[in-house]
């Protein structure tokens, strides 16, 4: 009996030892997801779980290779474990957001509007993570925060280059689908391109846009441009991932020039994409996650970027035209000083 009563008395005094110490019960219940809630930024960046969905594969030398750098920019900065998955197909966008927040994610990034929905829909289920789409506009949840870059203010800049390039006046503009985003910056473009043409001197300047409602069949891009510029087209643009590469490869066949948009595609071949408007999303993602990180970015809000925050800027090769270069320049500063209303060309 003694023994038995010696053997309780230590039982207890053990179990009193492991709760005044925290051992006892479940450690996980006082701490909300062993580093705090994803709606208030408090993990650490090696801590926080982040995923960015992209549409396409990152070496499209467009949309998914600039917003792939912001996941270097990310790791390398800030010492995250960012992670991405290419290629994410729209019948499986609901699904892999479903994935990557059953899994405790804090943020689901992905990159296109064409995400918005997916998200929206996903977001009411997971309210401890945060949805953050580039390019997104839905911001009606405490936990859905758009990243917005004002790729009109990109489109303006590379429309002043190309109305100063033009010898017939005709601009091809080509984009992978119709949404809002694509509508406006495709309205500033061709209206940009046209006025300038006419100013010097092209009376009947003009421009035809046309949406393959692809991102990636290559060998669409390739026609389209060929018709365009058999129509009459001498300069070509366009926003559509990889299905932008068929693009310029008409455009290098047919000796049309090309304005580069969404990264450096100067280096796919100078003497076509004579310039391009280069896309630093990854100083983009490296502000947006450390404004998490530090509790400053939260849901019911969509945050608007462009080239006033160093997001978007010009490159310009050799066979550029000087005048082309210095109007250029020229609209980058006055879109920094907001001297130019670039919402009054929307459709």
């Amino acid at each position: 009996m003694k023994k038995f009563l010696s053997l309780i008395l230590t039982l207890a005094m053990t179990l009193a030892l492991l709760t005044a110490c925290g051992g006892g019960g479940d450690a996980g219940t006082t701490t909300p997801d062993a580093g705090g809630d994803a709606a208030t930024g408090e993990k650490t960046a090696a801590d926080v779980k982040i995923v960015l969905l992209l549409p396409g594969e990152i070496n499209d030398q467009g949309w998914n290779a600039s917003n792939y750098a912001g996941v270097v920019a990310c790791n390398e900065k800030l010492g995250t474990s960012m992670e991405y998955v290419e290629a994410v197909q729209e019948a499986d966008f609901e699904s892999t957001f479903r994935e990557y927040a059953e899994r405790g994610y804090d943020i689901i990034m992905a990159a296109g509007s064409q995400f918005d929905e997916a998200a929206s829909s996903v977001a009411a289920s997971y309210p401890n993570t945060l949805f953050m789409v580039v390019n997104g506009s839905k911001a009606d949840a405490a936990n859905l925060c758009p990243l917005f870059p004002k790729e009109y203010e990109a489109s303006y800049l590379a429309a002043v280059i190309a109305g100063y390039l033009t010898e017939s006046g005709k601009f091809g503009l080509i984009g992978g689908d119709p949404n809002q985003a694509m509508k406006d910056l495709m309205a500033v473009y061709g209206k940009t391109a046209v006025k300038i043409a006419q100013e010097r001197g092209i009376a009947d300047a003009s421009y035809d846009l046309a949406y393959a409602n692809s991102w990636s069949d290559i060998a669409l891009g390739k026609q389209m441009s060929e018709n365009m510029i058999d129509a009459g087209a001498d300069v070509m643009f366009v926003y559509a991932n990889e299905l932008g590469l068929g693009v310029i490869d008409g455009a290098v066949e047919k000796g049309a020039k090309v304005v580069g948009y969404s990264s450096d595609q100067t280096t796919i071949d100078p003497a076509t994409v004579v310039a391009s408007i280069d896309f630093d999303y990854a100083t983009m993602y490296v502000w947006a996650i450390n404004e998490w990180l530090g509790g400053n970015l939260k849901g019911n809000q969509m945050v608007e970027v462009g080239v006033p925050e160093g997001i978007y800027f010009p490159v310009y090769t050799e066979n550029c035209p000087a005048e082309a270069k210095a109007a250029c320049d020229e609209a980058v500063k006055a879109l920094q000083d907001g001297s130019v209303d670039l919402k009054a060309l929307f459709d």
